[in-house]
């Protein structure tokens, strides 16, 4: 086995969420969670088939994403693997729902940091074995950070 690590393009402005499920079908369910949820968002969608064809099932409603989703799938290659690159929309609106989809697994990452993607690699293929999701903590937020925090929240209209 062998080990690898290979970092997620992810454009600026855009989230991603990584995860793994289990059937061909997971494209476009996931396509219609992401239509059902949001109008507005602009996504891409790759799942890494990982039996039959072993293809690449893409789907989206915009094709750069759709690009940028499908050249990282490529390069993480890891069975069952999807990837969802995002815009005008936060992943936190779309997680519940995408883990309740029968067909996923799990959910890796969602995130607009940068992330490393762990694989194993043997003969047979590739598994995710993890991520690294942006950085280590620098300290401990103190009161002007709670603050902070806490405008960014009611900014982005998550809080009152």
């Amino acid at each position: 086995m062998e080990l690898k690590t290979f970092s997620i393009d992810i454009p600026v402005g855009c989230n991603l969420i990584l995860g793994q499920t289990h059937f061909i079908k997971s494209v476009e369910d996931l396509y219609e969670i992401m239509v059902g949820i949001s109008s507005q968002v602009k996504f891409g969608i790759a799942f890494c088939e990982a039996s039959g064809a072993c293809l690449i099932r893409i789907a989206g409603n915009e094709e750069f994403l759709q690009e940028v989703a499908t050249k990282n799938a490529q390069l993480i290659g890891a069975g069952h693997s999807f990837i969802i690159v995002l815009k005008d929309a936060y992943p936190i609106n779309f997680l519940n729902a995408i883990k309740q989809c029968p067909e996923v697994c799990t959910i890796y990452c969602a995130t607009a940091n940068p992330v490393q993607v762990i694989l194993a690699e043997t003969q047979q293929g590739r598994g995710i074995l993890g991520v690294i999701d942006g950085f280590p903590p620098k300290g401990v937020e103190g009161n002007e950070d709670i603050k902070a925090r806490q405008d960014l929240l009611r900014h982005i209209g998550y809080k009152l």
